[in-house]
């Protein structure tokens, strides 16, 4: 057994958060702490990449403000995260989605998965 992972599955703290992959549109909860104050704020985007496994998986979020694209990556695990919601499921062809990185407008939507 790798040590590495041993002491990894003793000190991780696993959250139930919904399942998502790339594609979908999500709203992350974060904590920001500014002073002594703690306030929690809303990043609202689409869900570009996930990648690693276990302690180290992270996934990639990407939103329009304004004109101006702003990607953040969020540890899954993550102390700050106070929850993670999901408001669309898209239906995407690949694991990363960088392409959509390039496209403006129309072009940048992403289909809804049906149920």
């Amino acid at each position: 057994m790798d040590l590495l992972k041993v002491a990894e599955g003793n000190f991780v703290v696993k959250k139930d958060h919904p399942e998502f992959s790339s594609g979908d549109t999500v709203t992350v909860y974060y904590k920001i702490k500014e002073g002594n104050k703690e306030r929690i704020q809303p990043f609202k985007g689409v869900v570009l990449q996930r990648r690693g496994a276990g302690i180290k998986e992270t996934f990639t979020i990407r939103k329009m403000s304004g004109s101006i694209g702003v990607e953040r990556i969020f540890p899954v695990n993550s102390p700050f995260i106070d929850k993670i919601e999901i408001n669309k499921r898209g239906r995407v062809r690949r694991a990363r989605i960088f392409y959509l990185r390039k496209l403006t407008g129309k072009k940048a939507r992403i289909q809804e998965k049906r149920f």
